[in-house]
């Protein structure tokens, strides 16, 4: 199992590009089922994420084809096989995604029941409430989800419960070939999801109101073929950022969608950095100095985002002040915490393990640490990066799922990180 080296004081500078949004691309690609005709999807970031729904789409007999740069051209008419095994679909979540388009396009679907970061229950039932709403018969048997329709799914009006992302994106592809009109009320308004919703009327779908909290869907008969290019992952640009400012560095992020970003570059300001947008680029200068603490609180876009929640706590680790650090959206979202306190970071958790106290101090120390999820991981990196000595992060698969050659990306911005193998 691969790890990190990293040797921290380092100072980040340098220019990066963003690359494709995973959460958008992972869940375009499920859409891909719903067409008639052949799709192709550029800018799409090259992660064990990415290949995991690439192998759930060809394990069910879907044509897909991925050049050197990582274009995706996907021939859905080609499928045999309407089950999406659990071998696959226990690695990441947004692999169930495939349920909606798969009922909603030929009429069945067998999904086994998701896994992927382990920060919490995220259940989804909200998603089989609203497929049922749209006509769909499902049981549940053996740990898969097992769906049926009679003829074509009806739309229908339904409102989430709570604002959920996946939810909001499941049911909207579900009621593209759905006969009548969906409204969904309530909804996510995440950039992704509009993302998503582009894609979708660009094969033809009739998809309005993305970006805010009722979306309307006229169903249509068919989806046809288009061309597609993600959008920034605005999660990996805020992450470099992150990184610059808690290393007391420079570093410009371009090929970013910067209003995508608001509420994260106000917060970097609040910890004295000089933050500069462009059109589309971001260059952040820390001009060596220490951050000043920075309390948040988690919310659904355009508040705060959760994934990115870890990353400002590393820097929060060595900045001056104290900061409080509050989740809202995931329970076990602070399982960072215990690792970065073996380095010597300030933190306690309170509220029923909702809310971190971080106390900064003056330099972390280096000490084996351990990812647990996706955002945790990165944030390790981080604190890896501000330690005094040699860190190694182990379990950095999680890390490979959502960050596109992080290593290989931080060495350019002048950081002393090698990936090693395990013995």
């Amino acid at each position: 199992m691969d790890k990190l080296l990293i040797s921290g004081g380092a100072c980040l500078e340098g220019e990066l590009r963003a690359s494709g949004a995973k959460n958008s691309a992972v869940t375009i690609l499920a859409a891909s089922l719903l067409a008639n005709e052949p799709v192709t999807i550029s800018n799409v970031p090259h992660l064990r994420d990415i290949t995991t729904m690439i192998e759930l789409l060809v394990s069910m007999g879907v044509e897909v084809v991925v050049d050197e740069k990582m274009n995706i051209e996907i021939h859905a008419n080609t499928i045999k096989s309407f089950v999406a095994p659990y071998d696959l679909v226990r690695t990441m979540r947004a692999s169930f995604l495939v349920l909606g388009p798969l009922l909603a396009h030929y009429g069945e679907a067998e999904v086994s029941l998701p896994g992927g970061c382990a920060i919490g229950p995220r259940p989804v039932d909200l998603h089989l409430r609203g497929l049922e709403a749209l006509g769909a018969i499902i049981e549940m048997k053996e740990g898969y989800v097992k769906a049926r329709v009679n003829g074509r799914l009806k739309g229908a009006r339904f409102i989430f419960d709570v604002s959920t992302v996946g939810g909001t994106e499941h049911i909207m592809m579900a009621a593209a070939l759905a006969e009548g009109t969906t409204v969904l009320e309530n909804c996510a308004r995440e950039p992704e999801i509009i993302d998503l919703a582009d894609f979708l009327n660009a094969m033809g779908a009739k998809v309005s109101g993305q970006g805010t909290d009722t979306i309307t869907i006229e169903g249509v008969e068919s989806l046809g073929g288009c061309d597609h290019h993600v959008i920034a992952d605005r999660v990996e640009a805020a992450t470099y950022l992150i990184a610059a400012a808690a290393t007391g560095g420079h570093v410009k992020m371009r090929d970013v969608i910067p209003e995508h970003l608001d509420v994260v570059t106000s917060k970097l300001r609040e910890s004295g950095a000089d933050v500069t947008i462009g059109e589309d680029w971001i260059d952040l200068d820390m001009r060596g100095r220490r951050p000043k603490a920075v309390s948040l609180v988690t919310a659904p876009y355009p508040g705060f985002p959760t994934d990115l929640q870890a990353q400002f706590l590393a820097m929060n680790t060595i900045a001056e002040g104290t900061a409080t650090v509050k989740e809202t959206i995931f329970e076990n979202r602070f399982m960072h915490v215990h690792e970065m306190n073996r380095m010597g970071a300030q933190i306690r958790l309170e509220g029923n393990n909702t809310t971190a106290i971080v106390e900064g101090v003056d330099v972390l120390q280096a000490a084996p640490v351990m990812a647990n999820d996706l955002r945790a991981s990165v944030s390790l990196v981080i604190a890896a990066l501000i330690a005094d000595g040699d860190t190694v992060v182990n379990r950095i698969y999680h890390i490979d799922r959502g960050y596109e050659q992080v290593e290989e990306k931080l060495q350019n911005l002048g950081a002393k990180i090698k990936r090693i193998q395990s013995r």
